[in-house]
């Protein structure tokens, strides 16, 4: 069994507040035998990509960077592996949302640049982050082969059939998603179920577990232009058919600690082989964008 913990937070403008409020549910997590602490996305601050500020970009560190030394620092006391999610400045003017992996040892395990960038209203990530180039291979670390992606990419079953192709043993998606104040009761239940379902699908169409963290809470939308988004935590892990092992509450901080049978999988895709019934000749139309 693998001891993995979950961290759903509500966050503020206070970055150093964000991390000691972090700190110690990690180290908390640790206490309580988690192997590997998972941290929702840009953990670092408010979700800024609310509004288009250039502003913002101040916030991008440099990884390795100062953040990553900490994090890094962290994971080597705790003795975890933690899946970090970073605001990445690669190069001046070039900028990228990533999950950084640390190993136990401290050292940089591996990192994934999310590869599907939304530009919607109060998600105007485009402005922000260039698209990952690193494509979808697992991180390896001492707990297992890690399929790291970010938030909007749980969104896309090739993202997460890629990722189980090569090999990854969990698919993770720390993730910033919630409603804004257009959507009516009804939808807000239409979204949050298929946020749930979409993912769940992509333990059992692949037969590997699921981790994905969201944050909770309100955080207005400092242009004024909107109502801001209140995010609608749940996060979550789903086994290798699908089935909740552990759901947060909406609207609560909270550390989820959970045991994963990673060797369930093995019986998992004897019983169910979708692997070995792909018609990977009959596929190739899937790199078109749309068929006419």
């Amino acid at each position: 069994m693998l001891k993995v913990a979950l961290i759903q937070q509500s966050n503020s403008s206070d970055k150093e507040l964000n991390r000691k409020k972090l700190t110690y549910n990690i180290s908390k997590c640790a206490s309580e035998g988690a192997e590997l602490v998972v941290l929702q996305e840009l953990h670092e601050s408010l979700y800024f990509c609310q509004t288009e500020d250039l502003a913002n970009f101040d916030l991008a560190e440099p990884i390795p960077g100062k953040s990553s030394e900490y994090y890094s620092k962290l994971a080597r006391k705790l003795h975890i592996v933690l899946v970090t999610s970073l605001f990445e400045k690669r190069a001046v003017g070039l900028y990228h949302n990533t999950a950084v992996v640390f190993e136990k040892d401290g050292s940089i395990a591996g990192i994934y640049r999310k590869m599907h960038i939304p530009d919607d209203p109060n998600y105007y990530e485009k402005f922000y982050f260039t698209p990952g180039d690193l494509g979808f291979k697992p991180i390896q670390t001492s707990v297992g082969k890690l399929g790291v992606l970010v938030c909007w990419d749980q969104w896309y079953p090739e993202a997460a059939r890629l990722m189980a192709l090569a090999g990854a043993q969990i698919l993770i998606y720390p993730t910033a998603i919630g409603w804004t104040s257009n959507d009516t009761e009804s939808e807000q239940k239409r979204q949050l179920d298929a946020w749930l379902t979409v993912q769940r699908g992509h333990a059992i169409a692949n037969g590997i577990p699921v981790i994905a963290v969201n944050r909770t809470g309100v955080e207005a939308d400092y242009s004024v232009n909107t109502q801001g988004i209140k995010f609608w935590g749940h996060s979550f892990v789903a086994g290798s058919q699908g089935e909740f092992l552990a759901l947060a509450p909406e609207a609560e901080n909270a550390n989820l600690l959970v045991d994963i049978d990673l060797h369930n999988s093995e019986n998992v895709r004897r019983w169910w082989p979708f692997l070995r019934d792909r018609r990977i000749d009959a596929y190739e139309d899937l790199t078109k964008r749309y068929l006419d």
